[in-house]
C-alpha cells in the first residue's frame, strides 16, 4: 500500500501494517519528528518501508527532503551491530566468551583486571564505564588511544559483580578484542566484509570516502541536537536520573563524558572513524535488514541461511545482567551485547533483543514473531533508551501483528 497520501510520509506498507504508517505520520505531527525512516521485516521479507521529513537544514541549500536511502548516524544503536562480530567470532571458534580479556590483550591486565571476561565486556559488567582522564575528540578517533586508555583504567567496581552501561568505553573494549582475535582486523572492516557487503546493507562503521561524498550530494543527513524548548514532547525523567546527569562526579555524567567535548557528529573525520559504541551510520532498512539476517534468511540471499546459528541466537538474548544500572540509574537488562526487552528498553515481546541509540534510533529483532525493526532519525531527543517516537512505532508493529492474526508471546 502506497503511503504517499500522508503528509510528509513516503514509501509502502504491506496489507495489515497500516498502523505503522499511521504512527509514523503522527510522529511528525504530534511528536516533533523532523526527518526519519522506519523499516520492518517479517520472516525475512520487507513489510514496512517509510520515510519522511527533511534530511537536514543547510544554510546554502535550504531544507532538503529525506529520500529513500538516506542514511543517518545511529549513535548507540551501533552497539547492537558491533556486538554481532564477537558473537560470530565465537560461533566460528575464534573467540572464547568465557576467556579473560587479558588472554587476548595482555596489557589489559593492569590494575587488577585479570578477572574481566569477554562476556563481562559484552554485558556491561567490566567495571570500566568511565575514564579518569577523558579523551579529546582527536584522541578518541585514534584507534590506539582509546584501547590504551581503558587498559590503563582501574575498574570502578569488581568486574562481574554488577553492571552499568559502558556508553563510550564499550566501543574501545570491543574493537580491541576483535583486533586481537582476528590478527588486526577492525570491527568496522569485519562488518563491511562479512555482514554489510554480502547482505547489501546500507550500514557502515567507518563511512568510506565515496559514501561521504555521496552524503554531501544527498545520501546521508546531518544531525542536530534539539533545543531544550524544541517541538518534541516534554520528557519527565525520574528525579534520580536528572540528578545523576547533573552531578559531575556521578558515574552517569562521567561515562558520557569519556570523550570531552563530544565530537561533531557531522564532521567527515568523525564519520570516517570506527567507534563501535557510537558512530555507525545506517538507513532504517540497513538496520532492520541486519537484524532480520541475525534471526533468519533475508530475501533468499543471507549467507549460510542466517548469521546467528540457534546457539548463538540464544547466547545473544540470554540474560547476563539485570537490575538497577549503575550508570543509567534506571533498571536495564543485557544479554551478550544486546539490550533485552523490559525495564528501560521495551521492545516487542520478552524474546526481543536489540539496541537503542541515544536520541531516538532503534534496531531490534523478535525471533518468535519473525520481526526485525529499524528506525533512524535526525531529530534527536534527550532520551537514552525508550524514545517515544520509536515506542509508538513498536506499538504499531504489535497492533499490526494482532491485526494480521499473529499471536506474539507476552504482548
Amino acid at each position: 500500500m502506497d503511503a504517499d497520501a500522508d503528509m510528509d510520509v513516503h514509501g509502502t506498507v504491506a496489507e495489515g501494517f497500516e498502523p505503522v504508517r499511521d504512527a509514523f505520520a503522527r510522529n511528525f505531527t504530534a511528536l516533533g519528528d523532523r526527518g526519519a525512516a522506519v523499516a520492518v521485516y517479517r520472516d525475512g521479507r520487507k513489510v514496512v518501508d517509510l520515510w519522511g521529513g527533511t534530511r537536514d537544514v543547510d544554510d546554502t541549500a535550504g531544507t532538503r527532503p529525506w529520500r529513500r536511502g538516506t542514511a543517518q548516524v545511529v549513535r548507540s544503536a551501533t552497539k547492537g551491530v558491533a556486538a554481532a562480530v564477537p558473537l560470530l567470532l565465537h560461533q566460528r571458534g575464534e573467540l572464547d566468551l568465557d576467556a579473560p580479556v587479558g588472554e587476548y590483550w595482555p596489557q589489559f591486565k593492569a590494575h587488577a583486571k585479570e578477572r574481566v571476561l569477554v562476556r563481562h565486556v559484552l554485558s556491561h559488567q567490566a567495571g570500566l564505564p568511565v575514564l579518569d582522564r577523558p579523551l579529546t575528540p582527536e584522541e578518541a578517533l585514534d584507534p590506539l588511544r582509546g584501547p590504551q586508555a581503558v587498559a590503563d583504567q582501574a575498574p570502578v567496581w569488581e568486574p562481574g559483580t554488577d553492571h552499568g552501561y559502558h556508553a563510550l568505553t564499550y566501543g574501545w573494549l570491543l574493537d580491541e578484542l576483535v583486533r586481537r582475535a582476528t590478527g588486526g582486523r577492525s570491527t568496522g572492516e569485519w562488518i563491511a566484509d562479512e555482514i554489510a557487503g554480502p547482505l547489501g546493507l546500507d550500514l557502515w562503521l567507518g563511512l568510506p570516502a565515496a559514501e561521504e561524498a555521496a552524503g554531501r550530494a544527498g545520501r546521508s543527513g546531518r544531525v542536530e541536537e534539539p533545543e531544550p524548548s524544541g517541538s518534541g514532547p516534554r520528557l519527565r525523567p525520574k528525579r534520580a536520573v536528572t540528578e545523576a546527569y547533573r552531578d559531575p562526579g556521578s558515574l552517569t555524567r562521567r561515562a558520557f563524558a569519556a570523550i570531552t567535548p563530544f565530537p561533531d557528529q557531522n564532521d567527515p573525520a568523525y564519520r570516517a572513524a570506527a567507534l563501535p559504541a557510537t558512530n555507525g551510520i545506517a538507513t532504517a532498512d540497513g538496520l532492520a535488514r541486519f537484524y532480520a539476517a541475525l534471526i533468519g534468511e533475508v530475501d533468499g540471499v543471507t549467507p549460510h541461511a542466517r548469521l546467528f546459528d540457534p546457539a548463538t541466537l540464544e547466547r545473544a538474548r540470554a540474560e547476563e545482567s539485570a537490575g538497577p544500572d549503575r550508570v543509567l540509574v534506571v533498571g536495564t537488562r543485557f544479554g551478550l551485547g544486546y539490550m533485552l526487552h523490559g525495564g528501560a528498553s521495551p521492545f516487542l515481546s520478552p524474546g526481543s533483543f536489540g539496541h537503542p541509540g541515544r536520541g531516538g534510533a532503534l534496531g531490534f529483532a523478535d525471533p518468535e514473531a519473525g520481526i526485525a525493526f529499524g528506525y533512524v532519525t535526525n531529530g534527536f531527543r534527550r532520551t537514552v533508551t525508550a524514545d517515544p517516537r520509536a515506542q509508538a512505532l513498536v506499538r504499531a508493529v504489535r497492533a499490526s501483528l494482532r491485526r494480521t492474526g499473529s499471536d506474539v508471546d507476552g504482548v
